[in-house]
């Protein structure tokens, strides 16, 4: 077995084991309606974890993602509101803004050699106080084609419901399994984020690599803020606080190693189920508070990060 999948197999394992219990106290979890809407209400969490675990891979870190979906959401409520142009026009003007938002970032931290935590967290705050320009209050999406995209499912086996949003976070985690795992950028990505002096030495062109990790990541921050919007049917400037950190946990309890070089695309996928699932277990239990999620979440990460600390001390002792 190979150390270096480990923590997937981990990540797996618990995963499996969690629904089992789950299972036992609730048959109906394992239903395809509750799946269904497991997928749905993660789709903008799951989008923008892709993102990240190219970031993460890396060895860098995007902190402004979060900022990014709530601009995202007020920008496309307001420029609806005020004009007549069609939603799908919208999306591709927003995915081009934050897409070279992210581009900008990636290339602040390559020529200027600052920290991806200092510069992403000016991104953050400069993201969201971008969203409060656009609006302060809360602005409803009322567009005939959002209640389209709302509407658009497709029926699984016992009648559960996948939905679009559900069709758009696996499309996008395929995607990034290719981009990380199947092009040469990816490969890049795994030298960068393994040794950048050895990567530069192998011929890897640093700075373009670097610039197109945060681009991408800005882009999966605009696609999934697309989401949230279609899935609240607003746009609200304040929305998504916290989502960069729960993005990340999703990452690292998905087995992606946080200082970078090793992970997979398929594992932020079981980490976002994982972090749903325990909010659906809460929700089924009716007894529990909301907290028991963070705590629970709280304790993977603790977890996993003890685990990447010993596979780490165990490759450098081979």
């Amino acid at each position: 077995m190979s150390i270096r999948a480990l923590p997937l197999y981990a990540t797996i394992a618990i995963f499996l084991l969690a629904y089992l219990i789950c299972y036992i106290q609730f048959p109906a979890m394992l239903s395809t309606r509750v799946i269904g809407n497991l997928l749905t209400d993660n789709a903008y969490l799951g989008i923008v974890a892709v993102g990240m675990t190219v970031v993460i891979v890396s060895g860098g870190i995007d902190l402004s993602v979060g900022s990014v979906i709530a601009f995202a959401g007020v920008f496309i409520a307001v420029i609806l509101r005020e004009t007549g142009l069609h939603p799908l026009v919208v999306f591709a003007m927003l995915l081009l803004i934050t897409t070279a938002f992210g581009a900008a970032m990636g290339g602040m931290i390559h020529l200027l050699a600052m920290p991806p935590f200092i510069v992403t967290l000016a991104g953050m705050f400069l993201a969201r106080g971008a969203g409060y320009m656009l609006s302060i209050d809360s602005v409803p999406i009322v567009d005939p084609f959002y209640q389209m995209m709302q509407r658009a499912y497709f029926v699984m086996p016992g009648r559960g419901r996948l939905t679009l949003l559900g069709m758009i976070m696996i499309a996008a985690v395929i995607v990034g399994m290719i981009v990380l795992h199947r092009t040469r950028f990816g490969t890049n990505v795994y030298a960068l984020g393994g040794d950048e002096a050895a990567a530069r030495l192998m011929g890897v062109a640093v700075g373009r690599t670097t610039v197109a990790v945060y681009a991408f990541s800005g882009f999966m921050a605009g696609l999934a803020g697309i989401v949230f919007s279609v899935y609240t049917s607003a746009g609200y400037p304040l929305a998504t606080v916290g989502v960069e950190l729960s993005a990340i946990a999703a990452v690292v309890i998905g087995g992606t190693l946080l200082t970078g070089g090793s992970g997979y695309m398929f594992g932020t996928l079981i980490g976002v189920l994982t972090m749903g699932l325990i909010q659906t277990y809460i929700v089924f239990d009716g007894s529990l508070s909301s907290w028991w999620t963070k705590i629970v979440i709280g304790a993977l990460l603790l977890l996993f990060i003890l685990l990447q600390k010993g596979l780490l001390r165990l490759r450098v002792s081979q």
